[in-house]
């Protein structure tokens, strides 16, 4: 006999959808402030569960994957290039503390994942990434390559047209702000947050390189 259960009312579905988001993005801030405190270290089942198999394209069209990444840890930001505060804030600010490390400031990768595939082309990001006076691995990768990463580390991304009217023209993009370190197999060990202090910063970044 066939089912003849009633679809659930369309305004409920779109409830259970927002529920769900809402939870999702609950459980990632809460991380982000839990890692925040650099006396924590993220539970064994959460940092193994981050990053997983992904591969993109660098600017001279090279493939990078986890694999390539694997064995040096590697500091992760994801942006855009026409982002006008927190994406050059925080490259800047892992330049200057890659800095501050000195010889151990090599230790690590600096990695940029654009979340702009519909603008960012490879030669646009590696002049994005050359801004930074240090050496940063731009990656990007077509729209479904880039969900797979996004949803791997977690990382919230909307975009927001500039115009409401014009939900088809230009555009900004509101996207997760923090940095996430990752230590040379490929586990999570800690975030850095776009408002944390560079000295809580650096402590961590000694911690992955140490």
């Amino acid at each position: 006999m066939p089912d003849t259960k009633p679809a659930a009312p369309r305004g409920l579905v779109t409830l259970r959808a927002f529920l769900w988001i809402a939870v999702a993005l609950v459980t990632i801030m809460g991380l982000i402030a839990w890692l925040g405190d650099s006396r924590h270290a993220p539970p064994a089942g959460v940092a193994s569960r981050f990053g997983g198999p992904f591969a993109l394209t660098a600017p001279d069209g090279t493939t990078i994957s986890d694999k390539t990444l694997a064995g040096k840890p590697y500091a992760i930001f994801f942006g855009f290039t026409r982002c006008p505060d927190m994406c050059p804030t925080n490259l800047a600010r892992m330049a200057r503390l890659r800095q501050k490390l000195g010889a151990d400031g090599m230790k690590f990768a600096i990695v940029f994942v654009s979340v702009d595939p519909g603008h960012d082309s490879r030669d646009g990001i590696g002049k994005y990434v050359a801004l930074f006076n240090t050496p940063i691995i731009g990656l990007t990768g077509t729209p479904a390559q880039l969900a797979g990463i996004q949803k791997g580390f977690g990382v919230y991304v909307k975009r927001v047209p500039l115009d409401a009217a014009k939900p088809d023209g230009d555009y900004t993009i509101d996207h997760t702000a923090a940095t996430y370190l990752m230590t040379a197999d490929g586990t999570l060990q800690s975030i850095i947050a776009h408002e944390e202090a560079d000295e809580m910063a650096l402590a961590k970044l000694k911690r992955l390189v140490g």
